[in-house]
């Protein structure tokens, strides 16, 4: 019980956290957050969300949903990550482990992508590898090909 408390305290410090940058950020790009400055329905607008969901971020109530956060982040002009750790989805580490690639890996082969995602028909395998084949393909050539 103890560290449940401790989990749902953490992600209230984060949506509070959250929504302090959230407003900061607003505020620097001169959208009025007074009670009647219109900034919270202007943004909303902007951002493509709804202005009940502006509010409860910026109450510090949170918004985890990803494509709600992919719109503030475009809206604001920041990278998705940074809105990411910023509302407590990911931290530093986890956003640096998922878009860090060695440069001295080479990329996966199809067939080692097959196996990275436990793809092991051998029908679904060809099926796999023509797929990539064809993104893979020049536009002009899959037009040769049409």
């Amino acid at each position: 019980m103890e560290r449940s408390d401790k989990t749902e305290e953490a992600r209230g410090q984060s949506a509070r956290d959250f929504a302090a940058w959230l407003r900061d950020q607003l505020t620097i790009r001169g959208y009025n957050l007074a009670l009647r400055g219109g900034g919270q329905r202007r943004f909303a607008a902007d951002a493509g969300i709804t202005t009940s969901t502006v509010s409860r971020m910026l109450a510090g109530e949170g918004s985890t949903d990803t494509r709600t956060l992919e719109k503030v982040a475009a809206s604001l002009g920041v990278s998705l990550g940074e809105v990411m750790i910023r509302a407590g989805v990911l931290t530093p580490h986890d956003l640096q482990a998922v878009t860090y690639r060695d440069p001295n890996r080479p990329p996966l082969t199809p067939d080692q992508a097959a196996d990275e995602l436990g793809i092991t028909d051998p029908y679904a395998r060809r099926v796999f590898n023509a797929t990539i084949k064809a993104l893979r393909t020049e536009p002009t050539e899959q037009r040769r090909a049409e």
